[in-house]
Parts: structure tokens; C-alpha cells; sequence
């Protein structure tokens, strides 16, 4: 679809009720409800059906800091500064059970895309990982020499990054649990991370007011973003992977365009900080949550190509490179795979022939 044609994002609605700063948003799979947590110590469920009452769960004893959906959408998991965790059946009764996961404030709690593990991660500088089913402790990573802000599976499950105030954002292996790259580039410390939905990168909200995207099969940086004027604190991929959004103290979210390597849009609804935001599992909805105690949804509406391609291109996936000379150059991530195959193969087969030419001199 040409830019031309592109339909710009709308605010559908908004939502009061927190009585302090929104922490976090996330839609449930069939976008029927949409949860939010608050320094007012409250889990919001939201009803996407005009009329329809809103539930306010009341159980931590401090700031929510942290909430997200299972896939199938039957748990919300809140993370908060009481060192707990609970997860909550988002019906009227609001029933949970609750966990001690951490010696400190838990920032980040983040589901598998199979449903069975939950990540979580603290300001007691770990990253543990836990069964949903009876919340059974699987194991902790605690490399982090500072407070880890973010945690987050890969959407295959096989790897997961965390990001710390210790000004690393590092890569780990799920099975072996070993950490196996640490991205260091960032001027200040990252807020949010999160996997790109082929798997292939990672988007990194910085305090230096940046936002990156690394490849993390080359551990190199594929876009450098410097659109917002204060902290970003966090981001949200589209489903189909073309398009990024960003929350930002500068009380703006921000649409980029990754196949273009551009800002597509600002959008200013919060006032003050807008504190996060989130894609619905589909990507024709966004929700935000600020400083101003409101939570709001748009409508994407600049997606329309991409909505019936997501499957396609989640297949395919696509980033943009820049090189040495500071210019955008596009490419499909499955072409780079081909040309890295075919590297590899090369390389290969120069070993082998420089290996029979040393033997052939040696008889």
C-alpha cells in the first residue's frame, strides 16, 4: 500500500478509573478486555464492549509495576513492588493466587507463547523463570550487576533478553542458560526490550532517548532511532513486524516504519509521560497508559496492507540495515540468510580445498 494511501491512527477511546500512573497495558488474545496495572497498587481489567463495567483487583500491597496476558487469554500475570507475583482468572470474581518472586520490586512478568512458563525480573538483579501451572521456580539467571528492568521469551521460546540498569541488554540460551552475547552500546540504561516477531531482532527503549533494533543471529545493530526528546519507556511491535511503537516522557508515542527505517507518526493523547503501550495480538489496536492516570486505545488503521500479510510476513520476516555510510538500505531478512548460507558454504569449501592443497605439498 503506498504511503499515499495510508489511513492515519484515531483515538477510539479512553479509560479512567486508576487513581495514580499507569504502568503497563496488554490485550487479551480475543481483544475483548485490556488490562492495565498502576502505582495505585490496582490491576485494571478493561471491557473493549461499550457499557461494559470495568473490574478493579485489589490484592498487592504496593505499585503494580507489570501485567500481562496468557495466549489463550484465561490468566493475567502482575508483577509489583511488594516482590510478588499473581495471576489473576480476569473475570468478576478477580480470584489469584499470589507467589513470592523476588527479594525486590518485579518490574517485568512475561508469558511463554506456549502458556506453560512465565519469566520474571527484579530489582534484586535476577531474572527467574517459573511453570504457570502451580508457579513451580524452573531457574534464575543473575548475571545482571544492577536491577533488571525487562525480561522476555523469544517468540519460539528457545532464547530470552533482559535488559538492566547495569547498561547491558543481554541474550541467554533457554536450555543451556547461559548468556550468550551482552549488548552494551546503550548511553544511558534500557526500559523495555522486546523480541521482533520473527525472532531474528530485538527493539531496545533506552533512557538516552533512543530506540535500537539489533539483529541478534550477527549481534550488530540494524536501526538507530533518536525521534523522541525525553526517556522511551517503552515499545511495541506490530504483529507483521513492519511497524514499531513507542511511549516516551516527552508525553508522545511514536509509529515507526522498520521496512523504511523512518518516524512514520507522533501521537499526542497523554499529558505527560506516556508510560507504555502495547499492539493487540492482531495489530489493529494499540493501547497507552501515562503519568495522567488514563489508559487509551487507538485504532492502527495505518496497517490495512499488513493486516491480512501478518502470517506471511511473520514467515519471512524483514529489517532494515544501515551501513557504513549512514544510509538505509532494506533488506529481507530471509534474503540476508541466504547470502550468510551462502557465505558459510563458500568459506567452507576454501578450508577444504586450502586443506588438500596443504596435504598434496606434504606428499
Amino acid at each position: 500500500m503506498a504511503a499515499g494511501c495510508r489511513e492515519d491512527p484515531s483515538l477510539e477511546r479512553h479509560f479512567k478509573g486508576h487513581r495514580d500512573a499507569v504502568t503497563s497495558v496488554d490485550f487479551s488474545l480475543n481483544k475483548k478486555q485490556l488490562a492495565s496495572g498502576s502505582m495505585d497498587s490496582c490491576l485494571m481489567i478493561w471491557s473493549m464492549k461499550p457499557q461494559m463495567r470495568a473490574y478493579r483487583f485489589v490484592g498487592h500491597k504496593d505499585a503494580v509495576m507489570c501485567v500481562h496476558f496468557s495466549p489463550s487469554g484465561h490468566l493475567v500475570a502482575s508483577g509489583s513492588r511488594d516482590k510478588t507475583v499473581r495471576l489473576w482468572v480476569p473475570s468478576v470474581k478477580g480470584e489469584s493466587t499470589v507467589f513470592k518472586a523476588h527479594t525486590a520490586t518485579v518490574r517485568s512478568v512475561h508469558f511463554s507463547s506456549d502458556g506453560q512458563s512465565l519469566i520474571t525480573a527484579s530489582d534484586d538483579k535476577t531474572v527467574k523463570v517459573w511453570t504457570v501451572h502451580r508457579q513451580k521456580f524452573l531457574f534464575s539467571l543473575s548475571q545482571h550487576l544492577n536491577w533488571v528492568r525487562c525480561a522476555r521469551f523469544s517468540p519460539d521460546g528457545r532464547l530470552i533478553v533482559s535488559a538492566s540498569d547495569d547498561k547491558t541488554v543481554k541474550l541467554w540460551d533457554k536450555t543451556s542458560r547461559e548468556c550468550i552475547h551482552s549488548f552494551c552500546e546503550h548511553g544511558g540504561f534500557v526500559n523495555h526490550v522486546d523480541f521482533h516477531p520473527s525472532g531474528t531482532c530485538i527493539a531496545a527503549a533506552g533512557t538516552d532517548n533512543t530506540v535500537k533494533v539489533w539483529d541478534v543471529r550477527m549481534n550488530r545493530l540494524l536501526q538507530h532511532y533518536q525521534v523522541h526528546s525525553a526517556v522511551v519507556n517503552s515499545l511495541s511491535f506490530h504483529p507483521s513486524g513492519n511497524y514499531l511503537v513507542t511511549a516516551s516522557n516527552d508525553s508522545t508515542l511514536k509509529i515507526l516504519d522498520l521496512l523504511e527505517g523512518r518516524l512514520l507518526y507522533t501521537l499526542h493523547g497523554h499529558q505527560g509521560p506516556a508510560t507504555c503501550v502495547a499492539f493487540s495480538r492482531t495489530g489493529d489496536l494499540f493501547a497507552s497508559g501515562g503519568s495522567d492516570e488514563q489508559v487509551m486505545v487507538w485504532k492502527t488503521n495505518f496497517d490495512a496492507a499488513d493486516c491480512g500479510e501478518v502470517l506471511k510476513t511473520q514467515k519471512s520476516g524483514m529489517s532494515s540495515i544501515i551501513p557504513e555510510d549512514g544510509t538505509h538500505q532494506t533488506l529481507t531478512v530471509s534474503i540476508l540468510e541466504q547470502r550468510l548460507t551462502l557465505t558459510e558454504d563458500k568459506l567452507k569449501e576454501c578450508l577444504e580445498n586450502q586443506q588438500k592443497i596443504i596435504q598434496n605439498k606434504a606428499s
